[in-house]
């Protein structure tokens, strides 16, 4: 998916420089965003797209950008000096993420060639502070990345922001489906939907749990022979019970069906709600997730939507994306930790070893033991997003942790787990995540990174919180107080 976006370089400049400036200014914004291109460090392609001199310029190529579906952002950078008037009317009508590039052609300062002309040309120093001053007096979201062109760290650090841009291109097109409702009395899975498209461009809308069984009684032998091959070739799978191997088999053939038939990225649905299931989707979840489909349990509708988003930031990467549940602590002092699950449904993509598939029963939704897929974790610097609606407006909290080995074998729980201590401390993330209004479902991650999921909430307009190894309690409590009384004036 992320093959399919591209990043448009819209370079500043202006007539006053005369005809061969600007020849010279478009041919090397060319260059650079070729060179930038073959250098691999990026996971979308830039386009060079245009020296803009005027506002008229600016405002069609915003336009034209607003309207791409193949354009994810735009990349500024001003070469020569852009008097920033001339892009007013273009950014106030910016729809897309925009990074503004701070950087010049030339990597040092051609002490023995340095004169006026070579001055005219290379104005990047006091082009950008212009540029960079009306997106500030204009509010703008924004991303400012400094340094040379050619450095891999600043090309890295492009990369990374590019797919926090495509995060937010998936999430403007995003469909939820949901099967049923939330389940019964749960605060932190409610939310407002209408709020959350207008803000998230999310479609979050229920379908009949009957019509899945319909369409379930639809899917032939063959269809679930050919899905029963997809498991073996990812998965061990196990001598007996294959009854219900195959029941799950036809559970995610027909939840994909539905799912693409109505161009959903995500789906929910809950234990309390299962009329003409003979199981809950457990196989099938985790398989549809290790696919690329976002899953909520219960109903959560936010936290499935997360799981897609997260996982098309992370397109490409292989440490995993999933949805997630605090289980349980270990709370001994020294080895404190966290065991994250669910009843059924993680993500195998993070999986240490090749996942098994096994059957047990479920000891809740009263229906037959599913099949699951069974695994560990494997360590590794990760983090969980959880997304809560505190009425007027949505927040984005994330916590930093570090994955850890399985500390004991747990043989009488036959579920996909990961063991991780979160930061700073297993007590004060606690309390940190519950002062800000944390949920118990989140998407963990180890292909995406605190600082992706910042500039995603920022380019949202969205409030963001971060845990992270620094963070104290009280310091927390003061940040969201301040943060209610500054949304409260927005």
């Amino acid at each position: 998916m992320l093959k399919d976006y591209e990043f448009w370089f819209v370079v500043g400049s202006q007539f006053l420089y005369g005809p061969a400036v600007l020849e010279t200014v478009a041919a090397r914004a060319s260059e650079m965003a070729r060179q930038m291109n073959d250098a691999g460090h990026l996971p979308c392609k830039i386009v060079y797209k245009v020296t803009a001199k005027t506002n008229q310029e600016i405002t069609e190529i915003v336009r034209e950008a607003n309207y791409d579906d193949r354009c994810a952002g735009l990349i500024t950078w001003c070469h020569t000096f852009s008097p920033s008037k001339m892009w007013i009317n273009g950014l106030a009508a910016l729809r897309k993420p925009y990074c503004h590039l701070a950087t010049q052609y030339g990597e040092a300062i051609p002490n023995e060639d340095i004169d006026m002309d070579f001055m005219n040309l290379n104005q990047s120093a006091h082009g950008d502070r212009e540029h960079g001053f009306i997106a500030a007096r204009l509010r703008m979201p924004r991303n400012v990345i400094a340094g040379h062109w050619k450095e891999e760290t600043l090309q890295k650090r492009l990369g990374e922001w590019m797919r926090a841009a495509v995060g937010v291109a998936f999430s403007r097109n995003l469909k939820v489906m949901r099967f049923g409702d939330n389940m019964r009395e749960v605060a932190v899975t409610e939310g407002d939907k209408v709020e959350a498209q207008i803000k998230l461009g999310w479609q979050v809308n229920t379908w009949p749990v009957g019509t899945l069984v319909e369409v379930m009684d639809q899917v032939t032998e063959a269809e679930i022979d050919a899905q029963m091959d997809a498991y073996r070739s990812r998965y061990t799978m196990p001598a007996d019970h294959l009854d219900s191997v195959r029941y799950q088999a036809r559970e995610e053939i027909a939840i994909r069906r539905m799912m693409d038939g109505e161009g959903c990225q995500a789906f929910t649905n809950t234990f309390q709600d299962l009329y003409g299931m003979r199981q809950l989707p457990g196989l099938a979840s985790q398989d549809l997730m290790a696919n690329g489909y976002g899953y909520g349990g219960e109903g959560d509708w936010k936290v499935s939507a997360m799981t897609a988003i997260l996982k098309a930031m992370g397109e490409g990467k292989y440490g995993g994306t999933a949805f997630m549940e605090d289980y349980t602590y270990h709370m001994v002092q020294g080895e404190a930790f966290s065991l994250g699950a669910h009843m059924l449904e993680v993500c195998p993509s993070l999986a240490a070893d090749r996942p098994r598939i096994e059957v047990h029963p479920l000891g809740i939704g009263d229906r037959e033991a599913p099949a699951r897929l069974v695994f560990e974790g494997h360590p590794g610097k990760a983090i969980v997003v959880s997304l809560v609606d505190m009425g007027g407006r949505m927040r984005l909290i994330c916590q930093d942790i570090e994955c850890i080995p399985p500390a004991m074998s747990m043989p009488n729980l036959p579920v996909a787990r990961v063991m991780w201590r979160p930061e700073p401390s297993l007590a004060t993330g606690i309390e940190c995540w519950i002062t800000a209004g944390g949920a118990h479902h989140t998407v963990l991650s180890y292909d995406v990174t605190a600082e992706q999921m910042r500039q995603w909430a920022a380019m949202m307009e969205i409030e963001y919180v971060h845990i992270g190894r620094e963070t104290t309690p009280e310091a927390l409590e003061e940040e969201l107080f301040l943060k209610d009384l500054a949304w409260k004036l927005r």
